[in-house]
């Protein structure tokens, strides 16, 4: 008889989860992840794997053979102030793991430790990425710039997901998280006494124009079988009640799946905001950058994973895609592989605040469920 991955991911349950209680009581932002890493780095030295520092990041690799698979999870936590009543409450003032991404940490850790334990029953090589600054940090580019693809064939990571029941594996085929970028600028007109508007080119609703403008790019412009969204997020203008400002500074992001959508968005934008403000006698200033590619799953690889939780009895469904974005596509833009999700919504624990919420927490009951699927996937695509 050959290895169970579920059974030995249940035997360390209790680990995953004081693992997971121990990296959330001590968060740290992107790039700032040395508590962790260290963690990290001394149980895989230990297990005998042999480690790759990038930074704050770890790559970790272990077995031997022909075809090499990895695996990934991301470290980095939130600028949150945690607001659950739990024993394992973050000790960090404005930090908080409010995404998952210690239950990402402990499962991968927990992956680790079982496929050290049984390195003979892998035929190949097994890569661990653990991964720094997925928030907005790109992590993800950092870790490939320092070689963490060299020669692997696939690639898998996986999310907690409040959006799925809890201990159901979420398989998407293709376009799963959408791709991201951020924009922001100014509108520049002539400021005055608040008594005199005439006398002023008042960038407030010249502003308001343009936001309003922005959102028929999304209504008007991308066809209404394709997705897209833009949001100003944050407007500053004005000091006091009877002065009309020199200009309102904005700022937001954008979300598409297909490229081109992305691009339409970007350049509809600006289109807008030129004609707007030369209606008015005004001028702008716009930096867009295109962040996070869309994560697309490939369909040889999902369909490889539907087939391991099917063999090894993990329950596992669809998961819808979301406008959120996951740095793992900068992986999947390199070599095949598949983003999983593992569902924690739990009604009758109170789990059930979204992610970035200062009251977000997980189901720590099916952790053990996202550790036998990375075990799983790993020993079947090294077969």
């Amino acid at each position: 008889m050959g290895i169970d991955p579920v059974s030995e991911a249940k035997k360390i349950e209790k680990e995953i989860i004081t693992w997971r209680r121990d990296f959330h009581m001590h968060p740290e932002l992107g790039y700032e992840e040395e508590r962790t890493s260290k963690i990290v780095e001394e149980h895989l030295r230990g297990w005998g794997y042999s480690i790759k520092r990038v930074g704050a990041g770890i790559i970790a690799e272990i077995g031997d053979g022909e075809k090499t698979i990895a695996l990934r999870a991301d470290m980095d936590a939130l600028p949150i102030q945690e607001e659950n009543d739990v024993s394992y409450k973050s000790k960090i003032p404005g930090k908080m793991h409010a995404c998952g991404h210690d239950a990402h940490t402990a499962m991968l850790l927990g992956a680790g430790k079982i496929i050290a334990e049984h390195v003979e029953e892998f035929n190949g090589r097994v890569r661990l990425i653990f991964q720094p600054a997925e928030e907005g940090g790109n992590g993800a580019v950092k870790m490939i710039e320092g070689g963490a693809l060299e020669g692997v064939d696939a690639i898998f990571g996986f999310h907690v997901w409040m959006d799925l029941p809890s201990g159901l594996i979420g398989i998407r085929e293709g376009p799963f998280l959408a791709g991201a970028g951020i924009f922001g600028g100014k509108v520049i007109g002539k400021g005055g006494h608040g008594a005199s508007p005439h006398e002023t080119v008042d960038p407030i609703p010249i502003t308001a124009e343009a936001i309003l403008a922005l959102q028929t790019v999304t209504s008007r412009n991308v066809p209404p079988i394709e997705t897209g969204v833009v949001s100003v997020t944050s407007i500053h203008g004005g000091t006091a009640f009877n002065v009309i400002p020199e200009e309102v500074e904005f700022k937001g992001t954008f979300r598409f799946f297909k490229p081109e959508i992305g691009e339409l968005i970007q350049s509809r934008m600006r289109e807008i905001l030129e004609g707007v403000t030369k209606a008015h006698g005004a001028k702008y200033e716009i930096s867009i950058e295109e962040l996070t590619p869309p994560t697309i799953n490939s369909k040889e690889m999902v369909d490889f994973a539907r087939s391991v939780a099917q063999k090894y009895g993990l329950r596992y469904g669809d998961v819808p895609p979301t406008m959120g974005a996951e740095d793992f596509s900068f992986y999947l833009q390199k070599i095949p592989g598949a983003f999983l999700a593992l569902g924690i919504y739990n009604d009758e624990k109170g789990i059930v605040h979204p992610h970035h919420h200062p009251k977000f927490d997980v189901d720590e009951d099916v952790l053990y469920l996202g550790t036998a699927m990375e075990v799983a996937l790993a020993l079947e695509f090294l077969r």
